[in-house]
C-alpha cells in the first residue's frame, strides 16, 4: 500500500492547509497506445501534457483516509489562513437576492472551464437539487472536474443516493480538462462524490458538516468563483416550488459571494485557492464514505432515469418565467457591482474532533485559532472601541458554560451586559426567530425563555410566567425597551397565518456586523453549531459591504416586533391560539424548555 505524508511538502511560508492537496495519492491514467487515440477514454490527437492540470488532477484525487498519516483537521486549526484582497457581494434574505442565488449558483456550474467543488449540508432531489445535478452532468461532459461532498444526515432523504451516483456515471462521456489557456490536456474529467460522515461507518452523528460551499475554477485565479452563507440546495431556500411559481414562506438566508481581486495583488495563495483547498480537507476527512455507481442492470436503468430527471429539472427552471429574468441578467450580474474587501476565512474544524465540548469549550477554541468562535472573542478584546455589535441568528443562545466543578467561567449574556455598562454609547441588537416564523420549536423555546431573558431581565423575573399583572408593570416596560440592548423577532400580526396578508417565511440567515466589520457563514450560533458541527464562513472589512448588511439588517428589523413589547405579546397570544403544532408548542413552550435544560437535551438543540 502506497502512501504519502504531506507535512515535509509543507512550505514555511505557507499554511499547512494550502498545500492538502500534496496529500493525496492517484495511479496516474493508462497511456493509450500509439495511434490508438480514438479509443475510450483516451485524450484527442490534440491533447497535451501539461504539469500543472497534472498536479491539480493529482490533487483532487480521492484517497482513502488509511493512505493519509496527518490528522487533517489538526492541519486545518493550525493553518495560518491570510487576510485576503477579494471582491464581494451580499446576497440577503430577500425574495429577489434569493432567486439571485440560485441563479448564481447555475451560472457558476454552466460557466466552470476546469472545476467544481460542492459541498453541501442539505442536498435535496427537487426541482433546484436535480436542475444542479444536470448542471453538473453537463459540465463533467465539456471537461470539468467534480467534487461533491455531502452531509449523511442533512441529506438522509436520498437514502442510498441513487441522483448522486448517477451523477457519477456521467464521467462515462467525460470530456478532458483543459488547461489555463484554454487547451486540451490528457486527463479526463471525473466526478467523485463522498458522503460525509456516513451513518453507515458508526461515527459520531453528532459531527456534521454543516457547510454550503460552492467553488467555480478555485484554483484559476480571475475565474474562480465562490459562494457560501446559509442556503443548502432544495427549494425551501430559494423561494420557488417545484412546479416553477414563487413560493411566499421560503426560508430567509444570506450567503457571501466572492471573486478574485481585480487588478494587481501579490499574494501566496487567492481566496479561490485557499477555498478550493478547504474543499479538499473536507472531501478527504476519515469520517468520509466515498460513494460509487453500482454495475447491475438494474443500476444502469435507475441511473438513466435519475440523468433524464436531472435534465428535465434543468430545461424545466431555465425556461420557468420566474426564474429566467435572473439568470439573463447572470452574466452582468457576476461581474460588476462586487466590492472591494479584505476578507478572511473562518471554520469550526476542531468541533469534529473536540472532547469534553461543554466543560472545556474554551480550551477547545484556544486549539483552533481559525475559530468562528475565536475570532468573534479576538475582536472584542482587540477593538475596545465598537459601538454596536448586530448579529442575526436563527437559533441564537448565549451560552453559560461551566467546570467540571459546576462553576460558571463563561455567562455570555453577563458578558454582553458588562460590555455595555462599560461603553455608555455601545449598543447591541439581535435579530431572530419567533413563534411565528421558527421552524424549530425547540430552540425557539431557548431563545423565548432564556435568551431574551437573560439579557433583559434580573435574575428574579428570567422564571416568572408572563402574567398581565408582570407585563403590563412599568418595571417590565422599562426593562424590555432597553436603548442599548434590543432582541428583535421577525413576523408580524397581518402575517397570513393569523389571518393578514404578509407572508414573513423562516428566518434563516446567520451574520454579524460592527461598524465596518462584518461576517456571513453558515454558524447559527447555537449549542450545536458552536459545539458539534463543522461551520465556515467569512469576515470582511469593507464599509460598501458593510452597508449592504446593515441596510439588510434593519429591513429586517421592519419586520419584526422586540422581544417583551406589548406587540410581541400580542402575536405570542394569537399564536397560541392556533390550531396544530404551532399553537400547541407555544402555549407549552416553558415547559419545554425547563424539560430541554433539566434533562440535557438543550445542548443538542
Amino acid at each position: 500500500m502506497k502512501t504519502r505524508t504531506c507535512i515535509n511538502h509543507v512550505l514555511p511560508a505557507l499554511a499547512a492547509l494550502l498545500l492538502l492537496g500534496s496529500c493525496a495519492v492517484t495511479p496516474r491514467q493508462e497511456a493509450c497506445p500509439a495511434s490508438t487515440q480514438d479509443l475510450p477514454d483516451c485524450p484527442p490527437l490534440s491533447a497535451i501534457e501539461d504539469p500543472e492540470i497534472n498536479k491539480l488532477y493529482e490533487d483532487r484525487a480521492w484517497i482513502p483516509s488509511k493512505e493519509i498519516e496527518e490528522d487533517l483537521i489538526q492541519l486545518g486549526k493550525e493553518a495560518d489562513i491570510p487576510i485576503q484582497h477579494a471582491r464581494t457581494k451580499f446576497l440577503g434574505p430577500d425574495d429577489h437576492a434569493a432567486i439571485d442565488s440560485l441563479a448564481a449558483k447555475l451560472w457558476m456550474l454552466e460557466n466552470a472551464e476546469h472545476t467544481i467543488d460542492f459541498t453541501y449540508y442539505i442536498f435535496k432531489t427537487d426541482l433546484v437539487g436535480y436542475a444542479m445535478l444536470g448542471a453538473m452532468c453537463n459540465a463533467v461532459r465539456r471537461g470539468v472536474d467534480i467534487r461533491v461532498t455531502v452531509d449523511s444526515l442533512g441529506s438522509i432523504s436520498g437514502g442510498a443516493h441513487p441522483a448522486l451516483r448517477a451523477l457519477e456515471t456521467c464521467a462515462e462521456n467525460a470530456g478532458f480538462m483543459r488547461n489555463s489557456n484554454g487547451e486540451l490536456t490528457t486527463k479526463k474529467a471525473r466526478v467523485q462524490v463522498v458522503i460525509f460522515n456516513a451513518v453507515s461507518k458508526l461515527n459520531n452523528p453528532n459531527r456534521r458538516s454543516h457547510d454550503k460551499l460552492l467553488v467555480k475554477d478555485g484554483s484559476f485565479e480571475h475565474k474562480s468563483a465562490i459562494i457560501t452563507g446559509g442556503r443548502n440546495i432544495s427549494e425551501d431556500y430559494y423561494g420557488i416550488r417545484g412546479d416553477g411559481t414563487p413560493d411566499p414562506d421560503p426560508f430567509r438566508d444570506a450567503e457571501i459571494l466572492i471573486r478574485s481581486a481585480e487588478g494587481v495583488v501579490e499574494e501566496d495563495i487567492t481566496v479561490g485557492e485557499l477555498s478550493e483547498n478547504y474543499s479538499s480537507l473536507l472531501f478527504l476527512l476519515h469520517l468520509n464514505k466515498r460513494i460509487t455507481p453500482g454495475d447491475s442492470d438494474r443500476d444502469a436503468k435507475q441511473y438513466w432515469q435519475e440523468r433524464n430527471k436531472a435534465q428535465d429539472a434543468l430545461e424545466k427552471l431555465k425556461s420557468n418565467e420566474y426564474f429566467t429574468p435572473h439568470m439573463e441578467e447572470m452574466g452582468e450580474y457576476m461581474s460588476s457591482g462586487f466590492h472591494d474587501s479584505q476578507v478572511r476565512f473562518a471554520h469550526e474544524l476542531g468541533n469534529l474532533t473536540d472532547r469534553r465540548v461543554v466543560s472545556d469549550v474554551e480550551g477547545n477554541q484556544a486549539r483552533n485559532p481559525n475559530s468562528i468562535m475565536t475570532i468573534l472573542a479576538q475582536i472584542a478584546d482587540e477593538m475596545p472601541d465598537l459601538r454596536s455589535v448586530r448579529i442575526v441568528s436563527p437559533y441564537l443562545f448565549l451560552a453559560e458554560y461551566k467546570d467540571s466543578d459546576g462553576e460558571i467561567i463563561n455567562d455570555e449574556a453577563e458578558g454582553f451586559r458588562d460590555w455595555l455598562n462599560e461603553h455608555p454609547d455601545a449598543a447591541l441588537e439581535i435579530i431572530t426567530n419567533s413563534v411565528l416564523t421558527s421552524d424549530n420549536f425547540p430552540a425557539q423555546s431557548v431563545i423565548d425563555m432564556e435568551t431574551a431573558p437573560r439579557l433583559l431581565l434580573p435574575p428574579e423575573l428570567r422564571d416568572e410566567e408572563m402574567t398581565s399583572d408582570l407585563v403590563n408593570s412599568e418595571v417590565w416596560k422599562e426593562l424590555v425597551a432597553h436603548p442599548r440592548l434590543r432582541v428583535y423577532e421577525t413576523g408580524r400580526l397581518d402575517s397570513v397565518l393569523l389571518g393578514g396578508e404578509k407572508n414573513y417565511g423562516k428566518l434563516h440567515a446567520k451574520f454579524f456586523i460592527s461598524g465596518d466589520l462584518g461576517f456571513v457563514g453558515t454558524t447559527n450560533f447555537d449549542y450545536r453549531s458552536r459545539l458539534y458541527n463543522n461551520e465556515m464562513g467569512f469576515f470582511a472589512l469593507d464599509p460598501n459591504l458593510a452597508g449592504d448588511l446593515h441596510r439588510s439588517f434593519d429591513e429586517l428589523v421592519s419586520i419584526s416586533y422586540a422581544w417583551g413589547s406589548p406587540e410581541w405579546l400580542q402575536l405570542r397570544k394569537e399564536v397560541m391560539g392556533l390550531k396544530g403544532m404551532k399553537g400547541k408548542s407555544t402555549r407549552g413552550q416553558r415547559g419545554w424548555y425547563k424539560f430541554f435544560k433539566k434533562t440535557g437535551i438543550i445542548w443538542y438543540l
